[in-house]
C-alpha cells in the first residue's frame, strides 16, 4: 500500500499521479493538469506494451482507452502504487477485471455519455445500407453518375421492415427509439428481457432465441459487449440464418463477427450489405470490405463528437476525485475493497 494513502479514511494525501494513454480534449487535459500530477500523451501515439508497463510502474491512476490492452501480465507487474484504472469509455473488455480484482485495483468507466452518439451513427447506417448510399456517393465522386433513371441505384425501403437488435442496453434501446420513428418493426434479443413498460414504449418484441431473431430480421444491429460468449458468435451458421438480402450493422466490437464468414456472405450476395464502424484488427480494414460497393466502412467514430468526448473526460475526472477523497466513484465497475 502506498505511503500516501490514509488507511483510516481511504483518502490520498497529496496529489494523485495519473498517466493518460491517449490525447484527450484540450479542456479535459487542462483540467487534469490542474487537479492531478498528470502525465499526458499529447502526441496521441498509442502506447506500446513496454510504454504501458513503464507508465503503470509508478502512478496512482491509469487512464486507458479502448486501444489499450490491459491484461493480467501488465496488471501483475504494475507498481504497488497503482490503485485505480479510470477507463475513458464505457467498455471494459480490454481490461482484465479479474486480474485487477486480485491486485485490489479499482476500475471505473464512463457509461452513458456515448449512447446517443453511437445510436445516431448506427441509425445512419441502418438507413444508408438498404438505400445503397455508399455506392451512390462513390458514383458521384468517381464521375460515373449518368443522371437520374427510373431503375437507377434502387435500394430498399426500411419502413415496415424488421430491425433485429442484439443487445438491448442503453445504446440498443436508443437505436430502437430512433428506428421506430422511421417505421421499423423492433425485435430484440438480450440476456434479460426488458420490463413490459419499456417494451411497450419502444414497440419491441422479445426473442428468447437469438437465432430466431436473426432469421426474422431484415436488418440486424449488434450492440452487445465482447465477452467469452459473444466473441465470434456471429459465424457462418448465423449468416446462413439471415434472410436473403438482409444486412448487418456493427457499431459494437469487431470481434463479435467472424469476418471471413461475413465477407463470404457479402460476396455471395446472401448479405446485401453491411455497415461497419468496428473491426477485429483495427486499424486494419480488410480490402475486400473496402472494395464491396455496399459496405459502409467507417473508422470507429461512433463516439466521435466533441460533446461526448468532453463528457467522458469529465466523468474520468469525477471518478478520480471521488476515489482520491476516499469515496465510492460514481462509475465504479470493480470495487477493489481496499487500497
Amino acid at each position: 500500500m502506498p505511503d500516501h494513502v490514509d488507511t483510516t479514511t481511504r483518502r490520498i494525501t497529496g496529489t494523485p499521479k495519473i498517466a493518460v494513454t491517449r490525447h484527450l480534449m484540450p479542456s479535459i487535459e487542462h483540467r487534469m493538469s490542474e487537479l492531478f500530477e498528470a502525465e499526458l500523451n499529447t502526441g496521441d501515439i498509442p502506447f506500446s506494451r513496454d510504454q504501458l508497463a513503464a507508465a503503470m510502474s509508478d502512478i496512482d491512476v491509469l487512464v486507458p482507452t479502448v486501444t489499450d490492452r490491459i491484461d493480467r501480465e501488465l496488471i501483475e507487474k504494475a507498481g504497488d502504487r497503482l490503485r485505480l484504472i479510470a477507463n475513458f469509455g464505457a467498455g471494459t473488455d480490454h481490461i482484465d477485471l479479474a486480474a485487477a480484482r486480485d491486485r485490489k485495483i479499482m476500475v471505473t468507466n464512463t457509461p452513458g455519455v456515448f449512447t446517443d452518439d453511437t445510436a445516431d451513427l448506427a441509425m445512419q447506417m441502418i438507413i444508408g445500407v438498404p438505400r445503397r448510399v455508399r455506392e451512390g456517393i462513390s458514383l458521384v465522386r468517381k464521375d460515373k453518375w449518368t443522371g437520374w433513371a427510373p431503375s437507377g441505384l434502387l435500394g430498399r425501403q426500411i419502413g415496415g421492415k424488421t430491425l433485429g437488435i442484439i443487445g438491448m442496453g442503453r445504446i440498443g434501446q436508443a437505436v430502437a427509439h430512433r428506428a421506430r420513428a422511421f417505421g421499423l418493426k423492433i425485435a430484440y434479443h438480450n440476456r434479460h428481457r426488458l420490463p413490459l413498460a419499456v417494451e411497450t414504449m419502444l414497440g419491441a418484441e422479445f426473442y428468447d432465441n437469438q437465432d430466431d431473431l436473426i432469421a426474422s430480421a431484415d436488418i440486424v444491429s449488434l450492440h452487445c459487449p465482447a465477452t467469452e460468449k459473444t466473441i465470434g458468435f456471429y459465424d457462418e451458421r448465423r449468416f446462413g440464418l439471415m434472410k436473403e438480402g438482409a444486412c448487418l450493422i456493427n457499431t459494437a466490437r469487431g470481434d463479435l463477427v467472424d469476418q471471413e464468414a461475413m465477407i463470404a456472405a457479402l460476396e455471395s450476395g446472401h448479405l446485401v450489405g453491411a455497415g461497419l464502424d468496428v473491426y477485429p484488427d483495427e486499424p486494419t480494414v480488410d480490402k475486400r470490405l473496402i472494395a464491396h460497393p455496399n459496405v459502409m466502412t467507417l473508422p470507429h467514430i461512433g463516439s466521435a463528437t466533441v460533446e461526448g468526448r468532453e463528457a467522458s473526460g469529465e466523468k474520468v475526472i469525477a471518478n478520480i476525485r471521488f476515489w482520491a477523497d476516499g469515496h465510492r466513484p460514481p462509475d465504479q465497475v470493480l470495487d477493489a475493497l481496499v487500497r
